[in-house]
């Protein structure tokens, strides 16, 4: 049994790719995927950034955000190339959530761009 958080990612992925597809976008070519990091710790983050990388992983910058509340939080992307398909991207997503778990940062999930 996956754990609830991850459910949940599994349930997000089902809902982008379906909403994505609805929408037209073009399922032959690969979608920009970015997978979001974040932690109010720099230095938490920035140890996460480097075990990605080191996973061959690209990785992007780490930034300082606001959250809505005011809060500060610092954030990076993990920038992949997928098929817009569910298997491989739940696969990724579930990497991604584990590294997040392991490195004790929040996985904030995963987003891409409509494709013509």
């Amino acid at each position: 049994m996956k754990d609830e958080a991850m459910q949940e990612w599994i349930e997000h992925t089902e809902d982008l790719i379906a909403a994505l597809v609805e929408d037209g976008t073009n399922e032959e070519v690969h979608h920009t995927i970015e997978h979001h990091f974040s932690s109010v710790d720099f230095d938490t983050l920035e140890k996460a950034a480097v075990a990605a990388f080191k996973m061959g992983l690209e990785v992007e910058e780490p930034e300082e955000a606001e959250l809505e509340t005011g809060e500060k939080v610092f954030a990076f992307d993990i920038i992949t190339e997928q098929a817009l398909d569910f298997d491989i991207i739940i696969a990724e997503t579930e990497t991604m959530f584990n590294l997040a778990k392991q490195c004790k940062v929040d996985y904030d999930g995963w987003g891409t761009y409509f494709e013509e």
